[in-house]
């Protein structure tokens, strides 16, 4: 049922937002899209309770759990970061807005980098404490290596993420012959 869960506040989420955006450009109801837009963070709510509700009934902690934790921690780190880089799109292609900025190359291409890594970083720590209460609620109850080793998984991913951010830093992108590097603009959002 956890898995199911998943990938329906996946497939929700996606939904939710192709709904919110239609609404607030093709729809030209930019109120009610903002409103749709708000309902994915329940989703990831709904999925955190229902987590708990089936350790508390004596679920044996498995990947399951884990995977749900990282989930939820993914979606605090980079939901609005992607509703926002979509919103951006959406504006450009359907209602005549400006074209959003990109870092493609150079040092803004590796500032950008780190900026997810920080978001990786964020994502993880998010999985971690989740992971961390379910240990404890467990307690010697239960076998939580599972869970211990989701925990393991998000710091290697945080790792493996700032090497990337490394490597964009020690070799940056180089753009192609007369492409104009753009700045990150300076909202993280």
């Amino acid at each position: 049922m956890i898995v199911a869960l998943i990938i329906a506040c996946e497939v929700g989420f996606w939904v939710l937002l192709a709904a919110g955006l239609g609404l607030r450009y093709l729809a030209k109801k930019p109120a009610l899209g903002a409103a749709v837009l708000l309902c994915e963070p329940l989703m990831e709510l709904v999925l955190l309770v229902v987590t708990t509700l089936d350790l508390k009934n004596g679920a044996e902690p498995d990947w399951k759990h884990g995977l749900a934790a990282l989930y939820i921690g993914y979606t605090v780190a980079y939901g609005h970061y992607t509703v926002t880089w979509l919103d951006g799109h959406a504006a450009y292609r359907l209602a005549g807005g400006p074209k959003p900025a990109g870092a493609r190359y150079g040092k803004a291409r590796a500032v950008h980098e780190w900026k997810l890594w920080v978001r990786t970083v964020i994502a993880a720590a998010v999985a971690l404490a989740l992971l961390q209460v379910a240990i404890w609620y467990v307690g010697d109850a239960g076998d939580v290596s599972s869970l211990r080793a989701w925990q393991s998984s998000a710091l290697r991913v945080a790792g493996i993420h700032g090497l990337i951010a490394v490597g964009y830093t020690i070799w940056p992108k180089k753009a192609p012959e007369g492409a104009e590097e753009r700045p990150v603009p300076a909202k993280s959002g």
